[in-house]
C-alpha cells in the first residue's frame, strides 16, 4: 500500500500533538515502493526530505516544506535461531512496545526493560532507545534499509552503526538518507535480568521476583506513574538527554549541591540526572496556555491540547538558559527539533 498527500497534517504523526503540515506526505508498505516513487518523483532531489516513524521523539516548530517518507512495512518473523538465542526480523513500521510484549511472551529476553516505550520499531536503532539500564543497540544484530543517494537496498551490521547515548550513525551520515525498513533483533532464550535502575528491583520483587512477565509489568507500572500517556495528554517523552560530563566537573557539583544525583558513566565522566536538575530550578507542574512541564515528571514537555510546537520549543529554551544559570550545565535535548 502506498499513499502520497500533498499539504499533509502530521498531527496524528507526532506523540506531543503538535499541528504541523507537510508539504508532500509519502507512506509505503513494501520496500520496492519507495525507489519507484523516488523514480517517479524526481522533484524530492530539490526538496528538505525528513524520515517520520511514530513521531514520538519529534517537535514540529513550524511545517515542514518537504518531503515526508513514512516507512510502514509490517512484520515479525523469526530468521535464525542456536542454542541461546533467536534471531528476529521486525518491519520499520511496526509498534515498538507490541513487539516487546511479543519478545516477553515468547520467554524471549533482553528487551523487557524497554516496554511501554512509545514510536515504533524502524526509529529504534536511530535513537538508540534505552532505559532502566538498558539500550537497544545491545540487541540490534542487522539495519536493513534504502540508501536513497545510491538508491541501494543493503543491511549495516550493529558493529557499524555507532552506537552512542540516544545516537546512531542515522542521526548523523545517513541522517534523512537511509530509510530504515526493517531490524534484525538477536534475543536471549536464557534471559539475564538487569535490575539494577532505580526501583526497578523493589517492582519485581514485589510481584513475585525474576520472571519476564513480572520485569515487563514493573517496568510498565514504574513508567505509568512518572509518564504520561502520550494517547492522553501530548508529550515526546523525555525532552532532554541527561547531561554527561568529566568526573571532576561531577566532584565539583557534588560539592556545590550534596543532593544531586550522579552516577557513573564509564571513561572518567558521571551522568547527571536531567529531570532532578529541572526540578530544583522550579519547573515541574510548571504550566503557562497549553504547554507545560508535567507535574510527576520534570524531564516531560506536555501540550495540554493547543499548545504549538513555538510554545514547546520557548519553554525548553528558557529551561535549557535556568539550568545553565544555575548549575553551569548545558541541556541538550533527547527529541528532534524541526524548523526552529
Amino acid at each position: 500500500m502506498i499513499r502520497f498527500e500533498e499539504n499533509f497534517s502530521l498531527k496524528a504523526f507526532n506523540t506531543l500533538g503538535i499541528e504541523a503540515k507537510a508539504r508532500y506526505f509519502f507512506e509505503f508498505t513494501e520496500m520496492e515502493d519507495l525507489p519507484y516513487f523516488l523514480a517517479n518523483f524526481p522533484d524530492w532531489e530539490k526538496l528538505p526530505v525528513l524520515l517520520l516513524g511514530g513521531g514520538s521523539n519529534m517537535l514540529f516548530v513550524s511545517d515542514f516544506d518537504g518531503l515526508v517518507l513514512h516507512a510502514n512495512v509490517p512484520g515479525v518473523q523469526q530468521v535464525k535461531e542456536d542454542r541461546n538465542h533467536v534471531w528476529i526480523e521486525v518491519g520499520a513500521g511496526e509498534n515498538w512496545d507490541r513487539f516487546v510484549e511479543y519478545c516477553v511472551g515468547q520467554w524471549l529476553g533482553g528487551i523487557e526493560n524497554l516496554s511501554l516505550i512509545p514510536g515504533n520499531v524502524g526509529a529504534a536503532p536511530v535513537q538508540n532507545i534505552g532505559a532502566y539500564g538498558v539500550e537497544v543497540c545491545d540487541y540490534v544484530e542487522t539495519v536493513k534499509g534504502f540508501d536513497m543517494k545510491t538508491f541501494e537496498e543493503y543491511e549495516i551490521p550493529a558493529s557499524e552503526c555507532r552506537f552512542g547515548y540516544r545516537d546512531s550513525i542515522f542521526k548523523h551520515e545517513l541522517k534523512n538518507r537511509f530509510v530504515v525498513t526493517s531490524v534484525v533483533f538477536r534475543l536471549d532464550k536464557f534471559v539475564e535480568y538487569k535490575l539494577g535502575y532505580g526501583d526497578l528491583k523493589a517492582e519485581v520483587e514485589r510481584r513475585g521476583g525474576e520472571n519476564i512477565h513480572f520485569v515487563r509489568d514493573a517496568v510498565i507500572a514504574i513508567r505509568e506513574s512518572k509518564l504520561p500517556d502520550p494517547e492522553k495528554l501530548g508529550n515526546a517523552g523525555s525532552f532532554f538527554k541527561n547531561p554527561v560530563v568529566v568526573n571532576d566537573v561531577a566532584t565539583k557539583l557534588k560539592d556545590g549541591f550534596p543532593a544531586m544525583p550522579i552516577y557513573p558513566a564509564g571513561d572518567g565522566e558521571s551522568k547527571l540526572a536531567a529531570g532532578w536538575l529541572i526540578e530544583q530550578c522550579g519547573w515541574k507542574g510548571f504550566r503557562e496556555g497549553d504547554a507545560g512541564v508535567h507535574e510527576k515528571q520534570a524531564l516531560v514537555l506536555v501540550n495540554y491540547g493547543k499548545a504549538s510546537g513555538k510554545d514547546i520549543f520557548e519553554l525548553a529554551v528558557r529551561i535549557q538558559q535556568d539550568v545553565f544559570n544555575r548549575f553551569g550545565v548545558q541541556l541538550e535535548p533527547e527529541v528532534n527539533i524541526l524548523g526552529a
